[in-house]
């Protein structure tokens, strides 16, 4: 989660630096080279292939351990480094001609960006045959620009979810919600039998407080209007204040602005702004909190020992459901996020990491090491390290399944990570929906 937080407060400074902030070469990449015609020919293959990329930490050394055996099999050494600047970062050294030989982009704008000036190489043939067979069109659409693919995607996350007690709701006698109308129903159902309030929430996040708020209003914006809306409102081919994106946010509203049903454990309404996103976890785990919204990774913050080392399963103290559809009939709907894996070189050895990265080789073999999950369909969903991210990846490859990418990520920075989050920080506060939306709307740059 740290990245994902991460990548959310930087995405202003990326959006500064795709305008055109006037930038220099810096610290040292891979082999590439660029120049105003296109990529062109670049790198060598001298056995050494260098991977940019925002994973840290714990999570960088499982990725590198994740492809060990296959360096050693193939004899090609894969340099990683991770950085917390990196959205910055990978602009100035691509356009210093100083780029790694590959990146791995959290942000499909950042690398249709860059793809768009002529940085980025087209996805080799066989890495490209390998996105056709293991992902969804969804996700190549993602990984694509301008009818060309120019990466595959890696890893994946799910949003979303619902997280309950099973044993309270067979104590009070209710079921998992079919549909949106059922959700509300079993909201009232609970605050009638217990007397206190079902939901609790925390949009607290330090310089990005605000995120899980937009995290609700895109799963209604695509259960209620569909895919093609919400395609259209991440595009700004519709405003903000479309009646589509207003009912979404008064959805959301049925549940978060309801004294009577928030903010259960942790206070008023306008808890929800101070509460740390992380300290849910606390009052979901101990039973005072029966329902919260959140995504797949909420399952480390519920287990964490500092939490309460509450259990997470079908038949543990937690466990979770999607957001339920509008019509039950409807196929699954979800939103979520992920990486893409792009080369600013295109000697043999990094299209030989490439068609690794993109094969259910090697999902299979980062996913063993457990805490992520992907949508690559060569996955096995028994490989995943917990039950939540095993339903995840069942959720990602059912054919059914409508996958969109968080919108806040795909809207420019001064909205997606600026006044979207600020608005719903505004919108707790007890602003009204239409004076929200036409201060996010007006933020939206003219070009």
């Amino acid at each position: 989660m740290s990245s994902t937080v991460h990548r959310r407060i930087t995405a202003p400074l990326v959006f500064l630096t795709i305008a055109g902030l006037a930038l220099a070469g810096c610290s040292s990449g891979g082999g590439s080279t660029s120049s105003n015609k296109g990529p062109g020919d670049a790198g060598k293959a001298d056995g050494v292939v260098t991977i940019y990329g925002t994973i840290v930490d714990t999570e960088a050394e499982l990725l590198q351990k994740s492809w060990a055996d296959w360096e050693k099999k193939n004899k090609i050494t894969i340099k990683y480094e991770g950085s917390k600047e990196f959205e910055t970062q990978i602009s100035v050294r691509a356009q210093g001609g100083n780029a790694p030989d590959i990146a791995i982009f959290p942000q499909p704008g950042l690398l249709k960006d860059l793809a768009s000036r002529d940085f980025i190489q087209p996805e080799p043939a066989a890495a490209a045959a390998n996105v056709k067979k293991n992902w969804s069109k969804d996700w190549a659409g993602y990984a694509s620009s301008g009818g060309t693919l120019y990466a595959s995607p890696l890893m994946a996350s799910v949003k979303g979810f619902i997280w309950y007690s099973p044993a309270k709701f067979k104590e009070w006698g209710v079921e998992v919600p079919k549909t949106w109308d059922e959700l509300l129903t079993l909201t009232k159902t609970i605050q009638e039998k217990t007397g206190k309030a079902p939901w609790c929430a925390g949009f607290g996040s330090d310089a990005a407080t605000g995120w899980p708020g937009t995290d609700w209003v895109e799963d209604l914006v695509l259960r209620q209007a569909g895919a093609e809306t919400y395609d259209k409102w991440v595009s700004h081919k519709i405003p903000f204040t479309d009646p589509a994106i207003k009912k979404a946010f008064d959805s959301v509203g049925d549940i978060l602005k309801n004294p009577a049903y928030v903010n259960a454990g942790l206070g008023d309404v306008k808890s929800i702004n101070s509460t740390p996103f992380g300290d849910v976890a606390r009052v979901v785990g101990n039973g005072s909190c029966a329902l919260t919204h959140q995504a797949s990774f909420f399952d480390g913050f519920i287990q964490d020992p500092k939490n309460g080392n509450a259990t997470v399963g079908p038949d543990k103290q937690v466990w979770a459901f999607i957001t339920p559809p509008i019509d039950s009939s409807a196929g699954p709907a979800v939103t979520g996020g992920g990486e893409m894996v792009a080369a600013f070189s295109n000697d043999k050895d990094t299209q030989k990491v490439q068609e690794y990265l993109s094969s259910g080789d090697w999902a299979n073999s980062r996913v063993k090491l457990g805490g992520v999950i992907s949508a690559n369909k060569g996955l096995d969903p028994k490989n995943a390290s917990s039950p939540i991210l095993q339903q995840a990846i069942k959720t990602l490859q059912d054919p059914k399944t409508t996958f969109r990418f968080d919108a806040s990520d795909l809207m420019p920075g001064v909205v997606g990570a600026g006044s979207f989050w600020t608005g719903m920080v505004d919108w707790i506060n007890g602003k009204s929906t239409d004076e929200v939306l036409k201060t996010i709307d007006a933020s939206w740059p003219a070009n």
